[in-house]
């Protein structure tokens, strides 16, 4: 699988290709990852790759010719891949969209946006998808674009040591991962859970369960409330409620707010 980043800093992505799963997967032969520099296809001697907005406002716009040269040379390169544009105003990317793109196994083209954005008429030419990483905004679409390019690297056949370690990522099956330990089993004075070091492999499956469970309903509800429930996760947050109350129906009564405004 080819990921190939259109930007104007292609330097930001040199040590990215070459460390962590991202470059052991590269030397394997899984990935290929390249950035070329929008602005090798800018004329003049200035190459300049921006204007101001027809209508005006702050801020300036990526030009349409110098992106949509660089484009139709990637196309050429990689003639079957999806072209993705960086952008806040994509569909939100998730550990299910990362999954998508992955089982695809289609090269990737991706556009690393500037300033205010792109020129609309290159996005209708030439964009497949949109994406953003979140609601919030980053001065280019680089770190997007590694993102998209990380989550998907991972998920590809022979990317990661282990098979099982991406099927049980947070998110993959719409639960957090629980807690992780490892070496000493008391440190500080803190132990580590003792049905983790029972050796009984059905009892630490039903405690990571557990605990999986127990963290998304803490941190992560509205994930809990799209997710097809289970027959024990419906049995242990039932008994949860329960005992939760439990605990506040001991809890003594109390009597009107004294502060002001209070009832």
């Amino acid at each position: 699988m080819e990921f190939l980043a259109l930007t104007l800093f292609p330097e930001l992505f040199r040590p990215f290709w070459e460390i962590g799963i991202v470059g052991r997967a590269a030397e394997k032969g899984i990935i290929r990852g390249r950035a070329v520099d929008i602005r090798s296809f800018a004329a003049g001697r200035h190459k300049v790759v921006d204007d101001r907005p027809y209508g005006g406002g702050c801020g300036m716009v990526m030009q349409p010719d110098p992106l949509d040269k660089a484009l139709n040379e990637a196309r050429a390169r990689l003639p079957q891949a999806l072209t993705v544009l960086l952008t806040p105003q994509g569909k939100r990317f998730s550990q299910q969209m990362a999954e998508t793109l992955a089982g695809a196994a289609k090269d990737m083209i991706l556009v690393c946006g500037r300033y205010e954005g792109v020129d609309q008429r290159v996005i209708d030419r030439h964009v497949d998808l949109e994406i953003s990483i979140g609601d919030y905004v980053l001065t280019g679409g680089e770190p997007a674009a590694m993102v998209v390019i990380d989550a998907v690297t991972r998920l590809l056949p022979g990317a990661l040591g282990n098979k099982a370690s991406a099927a049980s990522d947070s998110f993959s099956q719409d639960l957090l991962e629980h807690a992780q330990y490892t070496r000493p089993a008391d440190w500080q004075g803190e132990a580590v859970p003792e049905v983790l070091l029972s050796g009984h492999h059905g009892q630490i499956e039903k405690w990571r369960r557990s605990h999986a469970l127990a963290t998304t309903l803490l941190k992560r509800p509205d994930l809990l409330r799209g997710r097809k429930l289970g027959p024990e996760e419906i049995r242990l947050l039932e008994n949860w409620r329960i005992e939760i109350e439990r605990i506040l129906d001991a809890q003594p009564v109390r009597g009107p707010d004294p502060s002001p405004g209070g009832g």
